[in-house]
């Protein structure tokens, strides 16, 4: 029986929302191993001088806990 765990997590990007949500998923998968699923919360963006300057994509990761059994 798999035990699953989950987090929240955002994303930052100066190219776009997809982006950001790779680099999410980049930096979780440093240190988790059996991610399974990603869903998208949200999206935002940080605007400065009437442009968007960096995109921010928050995300839910849900992962397989190893067992030490």
């Amino acid at each position: 029986m798999a035990v699953l765990n989950t987090i929240e997590l955002e994303g930052v990007s100066e190219v776009g929302w997809r982006e950001a949500a790779h680099e999410a998923l980049k930096e979780a998968s440093k240190t988790l191993r059996n991610i399974q699923r990603l869903d998208i919360l949200g999206t935002t963006a940080v605007v400065r001088d009437d442009a968007i300057v960096e995109y921010r994509t928050q995300v839910r990761l849900t992962f397989e806990v190893e067992s030490t059994r």
